[in-house]
């Protein structure tokens, strides 16, 4: 909870800081048109441009060398080519989502993997890549800050009066660092990770590297700068690093919008507002916008490559991962999308195209796509979240309306730039349809506040955009029943009220939705309901669901749940989703949500291996808990050599008059009193207590839902077992296992011969015998702690509970072994 309000805190922090810089720039900008900034566009000398677009792609260039650094830092050299694209493509989405790394990071994790890097090796590329980025700026920031100590605007009402006490500081940062590099010896430990200091002159390279890439993304920004006799390129660096250190402390993603203040704030007395804003734009467009727009098609291609290579085993693996990737990238690109649209529906279409349209397009079609065009941006902001989730529906809606606002952008006034964009996005997305698979409602996804913030701030530049290019424009009441070609502004006020009402019914629908109920415990309809889909699971687990002393969580096809219990914060879900396989990927991810929305842990037990991809996509980690024991009923007999313990004991029991039958459902009830008895014998014995949640404890009606498998001796019921049947005959198990406590001591060996004979009988494959706890667990020196310390329990822990002891005596029937695991969050949770 704590955690959770500190992120909404830092985004309502940024969200305030936003709003003061658009406040700013429009007061700066008030002596200006939008048609001054426009035409400094236009005439933007070429000369200008093209430096900075080649001093960009060196910039990008130079970049590379992070990720060559970091490579041989951890010993694990790449070709070059496969560094590039990785570093590129990593760079261009972390440069316009933030520095946190963490678009890069994922990018990086993506590539790197199929490329044979360990998931340790790739978190300390990213890790070096991270340290890199922050000890160029410290070191040229703080060499700039000493040497030009650059005056602090007294807007900012900052304590310090100039910028040469963050170069002292920036500075000493650095030499502790490298201090710290140099001095020493022993590795640092970060759990079982072990993160070596770099030598000098690898630490040399990185602030070498680093602040040659600060300095050419500060020249690009300058080559686009009209000249001034009074700024030098040392003075420029210096504005140019205080408005990255003000960008990322607001903490909105790219630092748009704080950065651009902080620049007009500072150079506003060098020159001209209007060129600034427009150097800044094109800066923009040349450093962020295209570099992404070519990541993410360089992104595309990587994927269609990769499904032509049939030799990469590690990428099937880590297709889940691959699938969390493409799905954050393709929502940043869709949500650019949908400001694209917004931005263009704020100002006005450019002139000489609309006098062409005038000829052939009727103004209803112009007014009606402009105001849609505007209502696509915002419902692109809304499902960018839906595909992040991966969702079915959020993929073909996002594909109408990107069709969609290219239409608009043609039909209200030939912004074929923008239609290009959507085309791409479009086209990128149409080749990774496999990738939205859930089928999950829509809406019901949970926007964070970093999602709400994103928007709210799209929202914002739109509405700012508008007022900043039609402030010439006097305000009335007849502005909103205007409607003539020229008149631009009318449609902006049109359409920006139909954005914001959509984004306000939005708001209030989901504060508006009823709250999700609380968990409680089924009733006889729920027992029902999920018996019918037990019946039709192959795997005998699920009848734990008839206890009914677990939660269910139906998906909303009502064909699968998940059974789960409470205990304080964790959410345990006993095994796998019950139902058809392909409903458990939404269903698993809405009980993650539900877990979320109590500020629960969600945690999966006993689930089987052959699913764990499920719980890795899911975030989780995976703990092994032992193996579980699964006789294979169509080669068991008690002929052999390997079963004669068996065969002895099953007819040493026969001759004393034991005997085994079968009691259907039906005839169970007529037997309850005889099974109580011997139930509470067997308990009072062990000294024991009815266990819950993983194991079955006496209750009538739930012994009454399956057969029950008991032992007579001379007519007397002795002991008995529930029978739990798998559908199709796939498995065969029990449940509650109880004997009087003065019975010979092989009825169990007997009980479980007799009823393997009868599943092999009624033709059943398997026969689970249930789990070996903390068996299989690798005690070797490099295992993880929990695989260590679970083995050492498994071996050391006799005077408490005898796992050995269970272990060997499951293997008298010579089981196969299925490893079952924990998914959890981890960590301390």
């Amino acid at each position: 909870m704590r955690r959770r309000l500190v992120h909404t805190l830092g985004s309502v922090f940024g969200l305030i800081i936003f709003s003061g810089a658009l406040w700013v720039l429009y007061h700066e900008l008030q002596a200006y048109h939008l048609e001054d900034i426009a035409g400094h566009l236009r005439g933007f000398p070429g000369p200008r441009f093209f430096s900075a677009l080649g001093l960009t792609i060196l910039n990008y260039l130079i970049m590379t060398a992070y990720d060559s650094l970091a490579l041989r830092y951890i010993q694990h050299p790449l070709f070059y080519g496969k560094t590039a694209l990785a570093s590129f493509i990593g760079y261009a989405f972390s440069n316009n989502m933030g520095f946190g790394m963490l678009a890069g990071g994922s990018v990086r994790y993506r590539l790197y993997s199929a490329w044979g890097l360990s998931a340790l090796e790739i978190t300390k590329v990213v890790g070096f890549c991270s340290l890199t980025l922050w000890l160029g700026f410290f070191t040229l920031g703080g060499v700039i800050f000493l040497l030009e100590p650059l005056a602090v605007p007294k807007v900012l009402h900052l304590p310090f009066a100039s910028v040469y006490p963050l170069g002292v500081i920036f500075l000493a940062l650095v030499a502790a660092y490298f201090l710290w590099s140099a001095l020493r010896k022993k590795p640092l430990r970060i759990r079982e990770w072990e993160f070596h200091p770099p030598s000098t002159h690898i630490l040399l390279a990185q602030i070498a590297v680093a602040v040659l890439d600060w300095s050419l993304a500060g020249s690009v920004l300058y080559c686009l700068l009209p000249s001034a006799p009074n700024l030098s390129w040392p003075g420029f660096l210096g504005i140019y690093m205080l408005a990255q250190t003000a960008g990322m402390i607001s903490q909105v993603p790219g630092g748009l919008g704080i950065f651009e203040t902080m620049v007009l704030l500072l150079l506003s007395s060098a020159m001209p507002a209007s060129e600034i804003f427009g150097a800044l734009l094109v800066y923009r467009g040349i450093y962020y916008i295209l570099p992404l727009c070519l990541a993410v098609v360089l992104l595309g291609t990587q994927e269609i490559v990769r499904r032509q290579e049939r030799f990469h085993r590690l990428a099937k693996i880590l297709g889940r991962v691959s699938t969390t990737v493409v799905s954050n990238l393709l929502a940043l690109a869709t949500f650019m999308g949908g400001a694209i649209l917004l931005f263009s529906g704020a100002t006005p279409a450019v002139g000489s195209r609309l006098e062409w349209l005038t000829d052939f397009l009727p103004l209803a079609v112009l007014e009606i796509s402009h105001f849609l065009g505007s209502l696509a941006g915002m419902g692109l902001l809304l499902l960018a979240r839906g595909l992040q989730r991966r969702l079915d529906a959020a993929y073909m809606f996002t594909i109408v309306l990107l069709v969609s606002g290219i239409i608009f952008s043609l039909l209200k006034g030939l912004d074929y730039e923008e239609a290009i964009v959507l085309s791409v996005v479009l086209a990128v997305l149409l080749l990774c349809r496999d990738h939205f698979y859930r089928k999950t409602a829509l809406f019901s996804q949970p926007f964070g506040p970093g999602w709400i913030a994103a928007i709210v701030i799209m929202l914002l530049c739109s509405a700012w955009l508008g007022m900043f290019s039609y402030k010439h424009v006097e305000y009335s009441r007849e502005l909103w029943w205007c409607f003539t070609f020229t008149d631009n502004a009318p449609r902006f006020l049109r359409s920006m009220v139909g954005v914001f009402g959509t984004a306000l019914f939005f708001a209030v629908a989901r504060l508006l939705r009823p709250a999700p109920p609380e968990p409680r415990l089924p009733g006889q309809e729920d027992l029902e309901k999920a018996g019918a889909i037990v019946r039709q699971s192959t795997r005998t687990y699920s009848n734990l669901a008839m206890l009914g002393d677990k939660f269910f969580l139906f998906n909303q096809k009502g064909n699968a749940f998940i059974m789960y219990g409470i205990e304080g914060r964790s959410w345990i879900a006993m095994g796998d989703p019950v139902g058809p396989e392909e409903e458990w990927a939404g269903l698993s991810w809405r009980f993650l949500e539900i877990c979320d929305r109590y500020d629960g842990w969600a945690v999966f037990y006993e689930v089987r291996q052959a699913h764990l991809n499920l719980y890795l996509d899911l975030g989780l980690t995976l703990l092994k808990l032992g193996e579980e024991a699964r006789v294979s009923l169509d080669t068991f007999s008690l002929e052999g050599h390997g079963r004669r313990g068996l065969r002895h004991t099953n007819r040493k029991l026969e001759k004393k008059g034991y005997s085994f039958e079968v009691i259907v459902p039906e005839s169970v009830a007529a037997l309850l009193p005889e099974l109580k008895a011997i139930s509470d014998a067997w308990l009072a014995e062990k000294n024991a207590r009815e266990k819950k949640f993983s194991l079955g404890f006496f209750e009538e009606q739930y012994l009454q839902r399956s057969p029950v498998g008991i032992v007579r001796q001379n007519g007397k019921v002795i002991a008995f077992a529930n029978i739990w049947q798998g559908a199709g005959k796939e498995e065969l198990s029990m449940d509650l296992m109880r004997y009087l406590p003065e019975i010979h001591y092989g009825i169990m060996d007997y009980l479980i011969i007799q009823l393997m004979l009868w599943g092999k009988q009624e033709g059943y494959r398997w026969f689970n015998l249930g789990m070996g706890p903390l068996s299989g667990l690798n005690d070797h020196a490099l295992a993880p702690i929990w695989n260590r310390l679970g083995a050492f329990v498994f071996h050391h822990s006799e005077h408490f509970y005898n796992f050995q002891g269970l272990r060997r005596y499951k293997e008298k029937f010579q089981p196969e072994w299925e490893s079952r695991y924990l998914a959890s969050p981890g960590g301390v949770a």
